[in-house]
């Protein structure tokens, strides 16, 4: 590896350690700024990055993270019994809780699930256990994203060196 590779390659991994608190922290892209910077890299340094099957992969890995913070919530919270009002309660609070930082990103899907639940004549304990669905959706969620984020910058490292 030549010092502009090796100062490319370490700039793009600094990138995607960006991308990996992503998955927790609010703000931040997550997945698709690992994306980014695996594209940006293959763009500048051509042959010496990934090659073109590792970057399908990431583009799929990615999709699927995507996924996973739509599904998750909606999946807990019907998990503990919410009906589709509560799965479509957690998917709607997820994203607006999204404006109010970790606090909303939390309470969001649980006040979503309750309140359609509640809404759709659920007493208040059953509209709760699908409020508490819908978090625990949403931290498996996290934890499958940062799974996938692992995975996403392991193929990287691995396909950049073995081609440099």
């Amino acid at each position: 590896m030549t010092t502009e590779q090796i100062i490319g390659f370490s700039v793009t991994l600094i990138i995607m350690l960006i991308g990996f608190a992503g998955c927790i922290l609010p703000g931040l892209p997550g997945t698709p700024l690992l994306l980014i910077a695996a594209i940006v890299h293959r763009i500048y340094f051509g042959t010496h990055s990934v090659n073109n099957g590792v970057l399908i992969c990431l583009i799929v890995l990615t999709l699927i993270s995507l996924a996973l913070d739509y599904v998750a919530s909606a999946y807990g919270a019907k998990r503990f019994g919410a009906t589709w009002r509560g799965a479509v309660g957690a998917a709607i609070g997820g994203i607006v809780g999204l404006f109010f930082g970790l606090p909303g990103i939390v309470a969001g899907p649980f006040v979503g699930a309750m309140a359609l639940e509640m809404i759709g004549g659920y007493e208040f304990k059953k509209a709760a256990n699908a409020g508490i669905g819908a978090v625990l959706g949403l931290v498996a969620g996290a934890i499958g994203k940062c799974s996938l984020c692992v995975v996403m910058i392991g193929l990287f490292v691995f396909n950049v060196i073995a081609r440099s």
